[in-house]
């Protein structure tokens, strides 16, 4: 079973959590959250147990979660606003906190080891929740789908050449690039120092799903395709342009990619070693918080486009009166409780 998001809190950094936190505590049959309602933080319970549901257009009512003590959900919502996929209600009597999203993000701004590992535990739970989706939406085959294609694990950049240089002057253009939103000078410069240029031309394989995590890239010119895969088929989920960050969550969990990576137009990307970029990450600097929000951020766009994906299937679902498949897509979808309003 996977852990919640307190689970992956040491002591420390869930008394600073729940420091910020609302005592809350509910009757059975009471709701904590309707559907269709602006998201306006997270739930962490104490004792007792809650239900999610949601109504299908024939009026049925579908239980899509279930939460006991530890359990947490809401999380997207304590980083940007969005709406309430289900309604969530007391099956039992229920304690527990409430955390506001104002103050989770005070909470963040300090750069204290506590805060940081408060923030790397949403990240982990985020990048889970992705996976999960990601998951669901690969079990059901679409038009554009491609069989699956085995790839060997090598390194596709193995003999390509690094650089500190471009064949044009890039970095006046970094600061307006979003992945730097906020970022001042010395901040972007304490990232990009310790990042090689890579100018790679269209269909030049970046990673492929399977093969080890040395680096996480981002993307200055150029777009770069994301193709998932599934035991019988492969799908293009994402397009990533100028800006967005690739292939961070497998350097930071030291695991295999999941996916593919290939470049879409003639690309110039930013390559940040492994090693580097966890360092920046678990640093104490003003660049390493704001690379967390970043991360984060990037992990909501890319929940965004899986619920997208997701609600296509569901309608795709619905005319062809697939009802057991649509069922269970309709749990993935309402089950996050929180989706995010962000566009990609």
């Amino acid at each position: 079973m996977s852990k919640t998001f307190l689970d992956r809190l040491d002591g420390e950094a869930r008394d600073l959590l729940l420091a910020v936190a609302r005592p809350v505590s509910h009757r059975k049959g009471e709701r904590l959250v309707r559907h269709g309602d602006p998201s306006r933080g997270a739930y962490v319970l104490k004792d007792g147990a809650a239900e999610a549901t949601v109504r299908l257009p024939g009026g049925e009512t579908l239980s899509v979660a279930r939460f006991g003590a530890g359990a947490v959900f809401g999380e997207m919502a304590l980083i940007e606003r969005g709406t309430c996929t289900a309604t969530v209600t007391a099956s039992e009597p229920l304690e527990g906190w409430f955390i506001e999203r104002d103050d989770f993000r005070s909470l963040v701004a300090q750069r204290v080891p506590g805060a940081l590992r408060v923030q790397h535990a949403l990240t982990l739970a985020l990048s889970e929740k992705l996976r999960q989706l990601n998951a669901k939406v690969l079990d059901v085959a679409a038009a554009e789908d491609k069989p699956a294609r085995k790839g060997n694990g090598a390194d596709p950049l193995a003999d390509v050449k690094r650089s500190k240089k471009a064949s044009f002057d890039f970095k006046p253009f970094l600061a307006h690039l979003p992945i730097f939103e906020g970022f001042d000078a010395a901040e972007i410069a304490e990232i990009t120092g310790v990042a090689s240029v890579l100018e790679l031309p269209r269909g030049q394989k970046v990673f492929g799903a399977g093969q080890p995590s040395t680096a996480c890239f981002i993307v200055v010119r150029g777009a770069v395709k994301i193709r998932a895969h599934h035991a019988q088929r492969e799908r293009r989920m994402a397009i990533l342009g100028p800006g967005q960050l690739l292939g961070y969550m497998s350097a930071l969990e030291k695991s295999v990619h999941g996916s593919d990576a290939v470049v879409r137009e003639g690309a110039l990307l930013l390559e940040i070693p492994a090693r580097e970029f966890e360092a920046l990450y678990f640093g104490n600097s003003s660049a390493s918080t704001k690379l967390h929000r970043v991360i984060q951020k990037s992990l909501l766009l890319s929940l965004g486009q899986t619920n997208r994906h997701l609600t296509r299937l569901i309608s795709q679902a619905k005319l062809r009166g697939a009802e057991k498949e649509g069922k269970e897509l309709e749990k993935a979808y309402g089950g996050q409780i929180t989706a995010t309003t962000l566009e990609g």
